[in-house]
């Protein structure tokens, strides 16, 4: 009975002490756990901290890329739109200045420019005269782009075509068609006053006429009478302003050694005056109706 007891107490000793092991492993384990619990906190807010910052890096980047990707989707548009504006503002001022070279060949038809549209531009026609007597015709050919071009043309070489267009044909198209037209019908009156001097009044002449090719600097011997023994007389005659018919400058000498005459001075000066004042055809016909007495009315 007593061993009984006693194996009894032994057992309920041990299962006390074990339940008391238990115990104690089970608040080790819980104080172990409390312990931890911190420090995971502490590396899970690390780690959360780490994906924020990231995250944030990633935004940032996208934002970036966004708005550069914007402003290149802008700056393309913006020279698609300046591009296309060019374009039809080039587009616009050729055809006003078509319709305004139109506009130009049917106003002047009458004034010795005409024309007509081609499909590159315009073909100007310009057709000289002197004194009611139609000369020499040239012609233009304009290709209508940016700049304006000259595409062939029939202008003499020296006429200053380059000069011309330089200054007008660029800013001023009509002011560029006037003083082409100018030039062109300048030359051509010189031209007529020389082949008409030479021509008709070859019998004034003591040697031949020389001129150049713009016909602005003429030289020549000649005699007021054709038949008679009238002294000769050399003539210079410089046309310095290309675009008139009547010379700058006028230079009349004797051709001879003795001294000149009261008379025959006052008839060298006469003659330097009607060569300032009036064509040359003009001025030998009155050698031919006078004489040796001028026509006095044509020089004042």
């Amino acid at each position: 009975m007593e061993l009984a007891n006693t194996l009894s107490q032994d057992g309920e000793s041990r299962g006390g002490v074990l339940a008391h092991l238990e115990r104690l492993e089970t608040q080790v384990s819980r104080s172990r756990k409390k312990m931890e619990e911190p420090q995971s906190a502490q590396a899970e807010e690390s780690a959360l901290r780490t994906r924020i910052h990231e995250l944030r890096r990633l935004r940032d980047k996208l934002r970036a890329e966004v708005k550069q990707h914007q402003a290149s989707v802008k700056a393309s548009t913006t020279n698609v739109e300046s591009d296309q504006t060019l374009e039809i503002t080039e587009q616009e001022s050729l055809k006003r200045k078509r319709e305004n070279v139109k506009a130009i060949l049917q106003a002047y038809r009458f004034t010795g420019i005409s024309g007509k549209l081609t499909s590159r531009g315009a073909c100007v026609c310009i057709s000289t005269a002197f004194e009611g007597n139609l000369l020499g015709s040239y012609f233009v050919d304009l290709v209508m782009r940016k700049p304006l071009q000259i595409h062939h043309h029939s202008i003499p070489v020296f006429i200053p075509l380059e000069e011309i267009s330089a200054k007008y044909l660029q800013t001023n198209i009509q002011h560029f068609l006037f003083t082409l037209c100018e030039y062109l019908n300048a030359y051509s009156g010189r031209k007529y006053q020389a082949d008409r001097l030479q021509s008709d009044f070859e019998a004034f002449l003591a040697g031949p006429l020389q001129r150049n090719s713009l016909c602005n600097l003429l030289s020549f011997t000649y005699k007021a009478e054709p038949e008679g023994q009238s002294f000769p007389f050399c003539a210079r005659l410089l046309y310095k302003d290309l675009t008139t018919t009547l010379p700058t400058d006028v230079t009349v000498t004797y051709q001879g050694t003795d001294a000149l005459s009261t008379t025959q001075e006052e008839q060298r000066a006469a003659h330097e005056s009607l060569f300032f004042t009036k064509p040359l055809h003009q001025v030998f016909t009155s050698f031919a109706r006078k004489g040796d007495k001028l026509d006095m009315s044509l020089v004042s």
